[in-house]
């Protein structure tokens, strides 16, 4: 497996990454706020991040993560390679070259949840709403003596 950033061309390949993921682990999203995220995603997101993304022997997108003031902000595998260690390995990437101490996690994504806390990651704070406004509470999470 290759962790490199990925090109601007990649981004189409990341968003069928992003929604793969989010279906096979957001269970609580609605149908309707998964496709209000899809545009959001591909035309303001990917580009406000820095972006990092796990390739394959094959040279395939299967896993990436953005990372922003030392928040990582996203991390999304794709379903075939989630328990490879992808997840882990961007993650570890993040907080040794992106300086990363901090994220949120949807608080119903309970698999998440007990991923950030396997890395040692600690609660922090909670919130209601989440970054759209919705009623999808977040976790705030960050890695202790950061």
């Amino acid at each position: 497996m290759n962790i490199a950033r990925p090109d601007k061309a990649d981004h189409l390949k990341l968003l069928e990454v992003w929604e793969a993921s989010v279906r096979a682990t957001h269970d609580f999203l609605a149908e309707e706020d998964l496709l209000a995220l899809k545009p959001l995603i591909l035309e303001q997101y990917l580009d406000a991040v820095e972006l990092t993304c796990a390739r394959d022997t094959h040279g395939e997108i299967v896993g990436f993560s953005g990372a922003l003031d030392g928040n990582l902000e996203m991390l999304f595998v794709a379903p075939q390679a989630r328990g490879t260690g992808i997840g882990s390995r961007l993650v570890r990437h993040a907080i040794d070259h992106q300086g990363i101490a901090r994220v949120d996690v949807n608080e119903q994504n309970e698999q998440a949840l007990a991923f950030y806390r396997h890395i040692g990651f600690q609660i922090t704070g909670r919130s209601p709403l989440d970054g759209q406004g919705k009623p999808y509470p977040l976790l705030h999470m960050a890695l202790p003596n950061m």
